[in-house]
């Protein structure tokens, strides 16, 4: 029971046949496809094109029988969230009423109907038409059409319109109140769908039924010179609008699928990483607990040390200056034990300086370590470059055995025994060799110049391969390249087929057909696209 108001419009929601249906549910395999229709105050009239069998006379029946249902008080076959008026009358012009009786022709008969509707419609009024203009001249009768569909439009008449005219799609393009409609037509496997597309007109595809039922290629290039240039332009236009409404349709389907699975792996990833920060948290806890037991552990050996070198009377100057190193090793750890969200390398902080102060003491003065290849002591401002590696950096603080310097956008700490100083000129040459390359320039031309008309996914899984045919037909289509190449191998077959399978359903691909013999045969797929 769909929601019904007081003026008159259709906004039905999947609508189907009430006949067709049930004749298909007596055949295994058949289902109606719906239509989804809308003619309100602002759309009126639905003036609807496309090709012959595409279904058009059904779409009008169907409306026509539907609204008539309705106003006898039926329920009708429409999904929920349908909306309806009631019109005040009904005027129809289907099937062919010639009477050799009455010496009515095809044309005439649908004259008397067209006086009938003009004299009596009103904004009450829903007109349904099939074929309109047909049966006679077609420049008169399409001329007599359009009249007519303007009188009724001034009138603020509601209708359902079928046609094949080119200038009636036009006039329903540029005029308010009415809107072109058309039956959806695969122009690849050249078979109706037998959907409604509201909005836009429809091809006929006269020139590819013709050729697909095997009139020769002469006789239809005649024909196109015939029809004129401007006719032959606008119904290919058509037909290119509607291959590639669908090619980026499916598009579409794709990338909201890849929104979906990219939200879902966001929320995973989101989840996983607050663990590993509370996991990050726990493990820094640890590692300054240990840190601090560990220093208590090392000053308690170092001042029982200093003990027993005051008992035994040692020398004042290096007590004090061990007094000295260790004050410093004690700041130098309060420094580390703030908090900067890195973790703590317990062990190299504080067991090395440690040993290093009791070995000095116990052993009295010992020389100190030689930098390798230092030839002056190190001051800020120097350039160092890190042993083993190709990295440079400038030195801006010396903290006891450890130099932070700074190369490029990083700033690292590292101890001075692994570094070697270098000269401002090396340092220069060596940041410019580490600087990024300049970003390539990925213009249409410039990708047009760049594009390779052949790829090679021999060895690739099916799905990787499937990826890279995708992206490279992407490219070929932006850059309106037409004849490509691909090398996938012949192997046992699975490969070949899931490509050309997948090349048929995007839509834009005009044929594909195997290499010569020659050069490759089955192992190489040729593929022209619909440019």
């Amino acid at each position: 029971m769909p929601a019904v108001a007081d003026a008159p419009h259709i906004r039905w929601i999947n609508a189907r046949h009430p006949l067709l249906t049930l004749s298909f549910a007596r055949t295994s395999g058949r289902q109606v496809v719906p239509l989804t229709v809308t003619i309100d105050s602002h759309d009126r009239i639905l003036v609807i094109s496309g090709p012959n069998a595409g279904g058009k006379s059904v779409c009008l029946k169907t409306v026509a029988l539907i609204q008539y249902m309705l106003q006898c008080g039926m329920t009708i076959p429409v999904d929920q969230g349908t909306e309806t008026g009631i019109f005040g009358k009904f005027f129809i012009d289907i099937g062919d009423e010639q009477s050799i009786e009455n010496d009515l022709s095809t044309y005439s008969s649908h004259l008397i109907n067209m006086k009938q509707m003009l004299k009596h419609a009103d904004n009450w009024s829903l007109v349904m038409i099939d074929e309109f203009g047909t049966g006679t001249e077609p420049v008169i009768g399409g001329a007599l059409a359009e009249a007519i569909l303007a009188e009724l439009n001034t009138r603020g008449a509601y209708g359902v319109i079928t046609t094949h005219y080119t200038n009636l799609k036009h006039f329903a393009n540029s005029r308010e109140g009415i809107i072109n409609g058309a039956m959806a037509f695969d122009n690849q496997l050249m078979q109706p769908l037998f959907r409604l597309e509201q909005g836009k007109p429809g091809s006929s595809f006269a020139f590819e039924i013709a050729k697909k039922i095997g009139l020769p290629n002469e006789i239809l290039a005649d024909a196109a010179s015939r029809a004129g240039e401007g006719n032959v332009n606008f119904d290919r236009n058509l037909r290119e609008i509607a291959r590639d409404k669908r090619y980026w349709e499916k598009k579409r389907e794709a990338v909201r699928r890849h929104e979906k699975r990219l939200e879902e792996l966001i929320t995973t990833y989101e989840a996983q990483l607050g663990d590993i920060k509370t996991q990050k948290k726990e493990i820094i806890g640890q590692a300054r607990n240990k840190a601090e037991e560990m220093l208590r552990d090392t000053n308690r050996m170092i001042e029982n040390t200093i003990r027993s070198i005051r008992e035994a009377q040692a020398e004042k100057e290096t007590t004090k200056e061990v007094r000295e190193e260790l004050d410093s090793f004690r700041e130098r750890l309060a420094e580390e034990e703030k908090p900067h969200d890195l973790p703590v390398a317990a062990p190299p902080l504080i067991d090395t300086p440690a040993a290093s102060i009791v070995k000095r003491i116990k052993t009295k003065k010992e020389p100190e370590p030689v930098v390798k290849k230092k030839t002056g002591k190190l001051a800020p401002g120097d350039f160092v470059k890190i042993i083993g590696t190709d990295t440079v950096g400038e030195v801006t603080e010396i903290r006891g055995r450890k130099l932070q310097i700074v190369s490029g956008s990083l700033k690292m700490n590292i101890d001075i025994a692994k570094t070697e100083p270098v000269d401002a000129g090396e340092y220069r040459k060596e940041l410019s060799n580490s600087r990024p390359q300049p970003k390539i320039d990925w213009s249409l031309n410039t990708r047009r110049n760049q594009f390779n008309p052949e790829i090679d996914v021999r060895g690739m899984r099916t799905e990787e391969a499937l990826r890279v045919v995708q992206e490279f037909i992407d490219t070929a289509l932006m850059i309106q390249f037409r004849s490509l190449r691909i090398l996938h191998g012949k192997g046992n077959g699975i490969l070949r087929q899931m490509i050309r399978q997948y090349l048929e359903s995007t839509g834009a691909v005009r044929s594909t057909t195997d290499e010569h013999v020659d050069r490759g045969g089955a192992g190489i797929t040729l593929v022209e696209l619909d440019l």
